[in-house]
């Protein structure tokens, strides 16, 4: 009767809104997504549903992966795009953050900052390139800022959301306690909105990568989003994944070093684990 409580207990914490699952079952279930995807693309190519011509099979991608990553060209391509996108998020960064906070903290700065960010926010990173190339050239520059665009709106409001968010009677009590303007901002502000700045940071480098062969079509030469798109011409669809599952990697390990860093910096946020 012991054993049977506690498996029906297990089984309603699976489906329990915000419930626990111990991290056995969390990676079961991603181990299950992973092997289902795997099975369905095996399906399709191995079984030519689809032609192998615009569907590779899984055991193709595969040997091409590993003869990619023994060129030096392909590293190449790698480092540049790293270049671009780091970049590009680290300009972003540089004036969207203190924008933000700007926008966040003072009304009449939100008025000025918010209402135009809103509007070109909606406007496609694409839909500059013409006008980027005109204004930067074809070089790194030009591949940079279009990086910079599709990052920068974005970052800008969710920063001001952040800043908005942390708790006004925290800057109450400062004031309280002899607190100036300026030192409220310092000591309490922008410690206060730090884990969600970081969580911010984390999906925007996300939407960096999304930008990068979007970036990689003014006038490349390199680049991972060049690669693919050369593959495309040539219709080697084994490459363009290869390209694609790179990029993913590359995103995947950006994401989990800002997680990181976010267990590291912000313990009591994650239960002191």
């Amino acid at each position: 009767m012991h054993t049977n409580a506690i498996t029906k207990k297990r089984r309603s914490s699976l489906f329990a809104i915000r419930g626990e699952i111990s991290r056995k079952s969390y990676m079961s279930g991603i181990l299950l997504v992973i092997v289902l995807f795997i099975i369905l693309w095996s399906v399709l190519s191995y079984g030519e549903l689809v032609n192998r011509t615009f569907l590779p099979a899984p055991g193709q991608v595969i040997k091409q992966f590993f003869i990619q990553v023994q060129t030096a060209v392909f590293w190449h391509h790698v480092g540049i795009s790293m270049y671009r996108v780091g970049m590009g998020f680290l300009l972003a960064c540089m004036l969207g953050i203190p924008l933000g906070i700007l926008a966040g903290t003072f009304r009449f700065a939100e008025s000025l900052i918010v209402p135009a960010a809103e509007f070109i926010r909606y406007m496609p990173a694409t839909a500059f390139i013409p006008l980027i190339m005109v204004w930067a050239g074809i070089g790194e520059g030009a591949k940079i800022l279009v990086i910079f665009i599709g990052c920068f709106f974005q970052l800008l409001l969710m920063v001001a959301d952040n800043t908005r968010a942390v708790s006004n009677d925290l800057l109450q009590t400062s004031y309280t306690l002899g607190a100036g303007r300026w030192q409220a901002i310092e000591k309490v502000l922008i410690p206060a909105l730090l884990p969600d700045l970081m969580n911010t940071m984390r999906l925007i480098i996300g939407w960096a990568w999304t930008y990068l062969v979007v970036a990689e079509l003014v006038a490349a030469s390199s680049g991972l989003g060049f690669s693919i798109m050369k593959a495309q011409r040539f219709l080697n669809t084994d490459i363009i994944f290869v390209g694609i599952i790179a990029i993913g990697i590359l995103g995947l390990l950006t994401d989990r070093t800002f997680a990181y860093c976010h267990r590291r910096f912000f313990p009591w946020l994650e239960g002191g684990r």
